[in-house]
């Protein structure tokens, strides 16, 4: 997902997106430990994605701060 598709929603859906990645994270953590997963990129994304999300519900609670 693309920091300017995140910057579009809103706080909330934001806090909706953010609770599906961290749940997909642990689902992928638990298909590595079980020699499920193939692709292992996919976890790193994954993080990425949610690095992105928090990143932006800061600077939207910075803004709002303000």
């Amino acid at each position: 997902m693309k920091p300017a598709e995140i910057r579009e929603l809103s706080a909330e859906d934001l806090q909706v997106k953010l609770k599906e990645a961290k749940a997909e994270l642990f689902n992928l953590r638990f298909q590595l430990a079980t020699g499920q997963l193939q692709n292992t990129t996919v976890i790193a994304s994954t993080k990425r994605d949610i690095a992105r999300c928090m990143t932006i519900l800061r600077e939207q609670e910075l803004k709002d701060a303000r």
